[in-house]
């Protein structure tokens, strides 16, 4: 087991991982058109490249077009063009105000480079409360919880849960968010849930590994991660836990988008 001074020390370093984490791993998934993230087939860096080049052509032709901005912006996103990508919909938020596909896209790449209350105000109008979006409410408790809002943002992922029961990425955001307000119990109770539950993603299991690693249960941790990771990634996340624990003043290093804890993070 580790001080609480670790464990505080560590878990404001996640916080800062999460999203870093989330953002690289943009590559593994695609956006709606409601601007949400959903699974999809893995796509290597030079089909984002492509995609780039396809979307950007028919952006260009034609500014105003919604779907072309979303897809445009999201391809930006996966190889890195993350300022790129909130100017293309920053425009078409202008051109398109009621169109919520661009507003949901708008907000998740301003919390990409980290403008959250602006991305709070976009994903205001992105739904109504007479027909809200369960992606966009945890969307919004995913950027609340950047801010340090944490029981604001359980509220959203309960709002969410309303919708959509036992929904596993809710479920995993929701258990980051127990996880970063220092409840390392019910973070890992949330996430064994959302493992569980059907179309859990691997990286919500890497979640419940992270959670499980962050109380001291290392050989648990890492049998956890060998479900989805090869043998060196498993031991190396779990190695990397330990090397933390260790290193009082070495936690920064958490916080890199390119850190070693393979698959961690956001959905």
């Amino acid at each position: 087991m580790f001080s609480s001074t670790c464990r505080s020390r560590l878990l404001t370093s996640v916080a800062l991982a999460v999203l870093a984490l989330s953002a690289a791993g943009c590559a593994s998934n695609r956006e709606d058109v409601t601007g949400s993230i959903q699974a999809s087939a893995q796509k290597s860096e030079a089909d984002w490249r492509r995609d780039v080049e396809i979307w950007g052509a028919r952006y260009r032709k034609n500014t105003s077009d919604p779907d072309a901005a979303i897809h445009y912006a999201q391809a930006l996103r996966a190889t890195g063009q993350r300022a790129q990508a909130v100017a293309v919909l920053e425009q078409a938020a202008i051109v398109n105000p009621k169109h919520t596909g661009v507003l949901g896209a708008y907000g998740r790449a301003l919390a990409d480079v980290g403008r959250y209350p602006q991305a709070l105000d976009v994903f205001k109008s992105a739904h109504t409360p007479d027909q809200p979006d369960w992606r966009i409410l945890s969307a919004q408790g995913a950027v609340l919880d950047q801010m340090g809002r944490h029981e604001e943002a359980q509220r959203y992922y309960a709002s969410a849960l309303r919708i959509v029961p036992d929904e596993p990425s809710i479920l995993s955001n929701l258990g980051l968010s127990y996880a970063l307000a220092k409840n390392l119990p019910k973070a890992e109770e949330t996430l064994r849930r959302a493992s569980m539950s059907r179309g859990a993603e691997p990286k919500v299991r890497q979640n419940l590994a992270l959670v499980v690693g962050l109380q001291g249960r290392f050989p648990e941790a890492e049998d956890i991660a060998r479900g989805d990771l090869s043998e060196e990634e498993a031991l190396a996340n779990v190695a990397y836990l330990r090397q933390m624990l260790v290193q009082k003043n070495d936690w920064k290093k958490l916080s890199s988008a390119q850190g070693p804890l393979k698959q961690a993070g956001r959905i």
